[in-house]
């Protein structure tokens, strides 16, 4: 399946429940977002997404505190759990799907190598859950389309599709 069918699919599943969703992206910018308002009516399901590149805007907009990240980094479950969270919660959505990682090319190292993406589900009234990819030096332009596609995946998912 494509990433738009994936965002088709997440818009409808949502639509059909009544929900609105939210995105908070780090590295992808902005893509997953894109993803699902490229499709027309989605005004009907998407609420708003963060565009949190810098840990400033991830504290401001999404309430990430400053102590998770420097004990565990931008990149790192705590923080996208936040991240979800703080989507929530900054927003009128039920769901929201939160992303963070290492695009590369340069920025990685041995504990966070360049292609490591974690990704955060929350969805109202359940616990906020978070996982981790590692999708390999294999490019910024791969590893960013298929951090779009595995938190479509992850939205699915987490609505019971697929």
């Amino acid at each position: 399946m494509s990433n738009a069918e994936l965002a088709i699919a997440l818009l409808q599943a949502c639509q059909q429940r009544g929900i609105m969703l939210a995105t908070a992206e780090s590295c992808t910018g902005g893509l997953i977002i894109a993803a699902l308002t490229d499709i027309a009516g989605s005004s009907a399901v998407v609420d708003r997404g963060f565009i949190t590149y810098s840990n400033e805007a991830k504290m401001e907009m999404l309430g990430v505190s400053a102590s998770t990240l420097e004990a565990h980094g931008a990149v790192s479950r705590e923080t996208v759990l936040e991240m979800a969270a703080g989507a929530l919660t900054h927003s009128q959505a039920s769901l929201s799907l939160a992303v963070t990682g290492i695009a590369g090319p340069g920025g990685g190292s041995a504990e966070k190598p360049i292609g490591l993406v974690w990704f955060g589900i929350a969805l109202a009234g359940q616990p906020v859950v978070a996982e981790q990819q590692l999708f390999g030096q294999k490019g910024r332009e791969f590893i960013r389309h298929e951090t779009v596609r595995h938190a479509l995946q992850l939205g699915l998912q987490a609505l019971g599709e697929r």
